[in-house]
């Protein structure tokens, strides 16, 4: 097992090099300046439309743009946004949340882009049905040569949905904060990750057998609910360190460009733990929020496209922010003593003592298993791809299974496996995006022509 833990280990830190950054960054920026600030000018109108304002159920496709949306942040409102964001100032200080916000902000372009992508160029599958993603943007705007790239992506995602993050720390709280203080559970845990792991698989299948109209529906009753929860509390706690945020937010800023919280004062692993926290957070460039939206009943690429630049602002300038500065300000990310969620763990604790741990603990719950069910359904939808959709069935044999082998395995570990995926589908995701860029930019001045007289400034 730690052979097989050094292998993860190894896989996620060699294809995180700075090839990586500058097509995340790079590719990001050009979407943004190409698009002429676009995500920044339309927000009103992307709120209008997830309002349900231009809704048609005549139109194609399977949910609404509100449960697309909250089947993306499903999957990007999650354990990452609690335990990766721990993890992010853990391993690159403080400065690591900063290249979050610059990759959420680059992302949101990207987003704009590549769901816009996943509405127009949408393909059919082996039963006939609509689907969207990068491997049919691949292959219905680039062309069948495109298609084994389509076919990399795909492999690539079925371990990158792999919900081995989402587990592994989904049962550590559970064994922090409840077994473990109770006497339940003693220092040798690997009994009580391994039944708790088959609990948790168990509960999870009910949901993701049942697909994309199962998980939007659970997903758009669950999402709003757990985001209020977790804010309120949130918000309650930094009430409380009220004084210690602008100091928190200044050491952000100065730490990015000066690296001292890390050993030797190198810049550039801070850059890069930011940036792999970001797209672990937000996904954007990734392509897996594209196989959400692409389910989404519309006509109007450019509208989905709109909606999915909403996921980065709400996810990471939002939702990791706040639990960043949970973090900071109450000083527990000095400790040498915790990692990952147990980190936030602490936080919680000190700020409301005896309920917060068990409040997290709640919260947890509810993002890991929502982003547990849209994983599910990413993996799902690539099998479908691969080996055809009347048996893209299979994926959820194999994704519970490996949901125990994840309760069981190191965090360094899990990290390692989907960062790694992350990077590897990345590459094909952003390929398709950058050169399908002028038809995206196309249908955006088009709609707008359309409606210009109907959308807000």
């Amino acid at each position: 097992m730690q052979q097989i833990e050094k292998i993860l280990i190894g896989f996620g830190n060699v294809t995180w090099g700075p090839w990586l950054l500058v097509l995340l960054l790079g590719g990001g920026a050009f979407f943004l300046c190409y698009s002429r600030f676009l995500p920044f000018r339309f927000i009103g109108h992307a709120i209008n439309i997830l309002r349900g304002k231009y809704d048609d159920p005549n139109d194609p496709g399977d949910i609404s743009h509100f449960a697309a949306l909250s089947s993306a942040l499903a999957a990007t409102i999650g354990v990452g946004n609690i335990a990766g964001v721990a993890v992010a100032v853990t391993v690159g200080g403080p400065g690591a949340i900063f290249w979050m916000w610059l990759s959420a902000v680059v992302g949101m372009a990207t987003k704009f882009f590549t769901c816009t992508l996943a509405v127009m160029y949408r393909g059919t599958d082996s039963r006939g049905d609509t689907q969207g993603g990068p491997m049919y943007a691949l292959v219905e705007g680039l062309g069948q040569k495109w298609k084994p790239l389509g076919i990399f992506f795909c492999v690539a995602a079925l371990i990158g949905a792999l919900p081995a993050f989402q587990v592994n720390q989904l049962v550590q709280i559970l064994r922090d904060v409840i077994f473990v203080p109770n006497g339940w559970v003693g220092e040798a845990h690997f009994t009580f990750d391994l039944i708790a792991g088959i609990v948790i698989a168990g509960l999870v299948a009910l949901i993701i057998f049942g697909g994309i109209l199962r998980i939007g529906t659970v997903a758009s009753r669950l999402v709003p609910g757990m985001l209020i929860l977790y804010l309120a509390a949130a918000v309650w706690i930094l009430a409380v360190n009220y004084t210690k945020i602008p100091g928190c937010l200044w050491l952000i800023i100065t730490d990015a460009f000066s690296g001292q919280a890390v050993a030797g004062g190198a810049i550039g692993a801070v850059i890069m733990t930011g940036i792999r926290r970001a797209a672990y957070s937000n996904e954007a460039g990734i392509g897996t929020a594209a196989l959400a939206h692409g389910a989404a009943k519309t006509t109007e690429p450019v509208r989905e496209g709109l909606i999915a630049m909403l996921g980065p602002a709400i996810d990471t300038l939002i939702v990791c922010t706040i639990t960043a500065l949970i973090i900071l300000t109450s000083g527990v990310w000095q400790s040498e003593e915790a990692s990952g969620i147990t980190m936030t763990v602490m936080a919680f604790d000190q700020a409301m003592p005896g309920i917060g741990p068990y409040l997290l603990t709640l919260c947890v719950l509810c993002f890991s298993t929502s982003t547990m069910f849209a994983y599910s359904y990413y993996g799902a939808k690539c099998m479908g791809f691969l080996i055809g959709a009347e048996r893209q069935h299979i994926y959820n044999y194999f994704y519970v299974a490996l949901m125990v082998v994840a309760a069981v395995v190191s965090l360094d570990a899990a990290i390692g496996l989907i960062d790694g995926a992350f990077a590897l589908m990345a590459i094909p995701t952003m390929i398709s995006t950058l050169l399908l860029a002028p038809k995206v930019m196309q249908a955006t001045r088009t709609y707008f022509d359309r409606y210009k007289n109907i959308i807000e400034s």
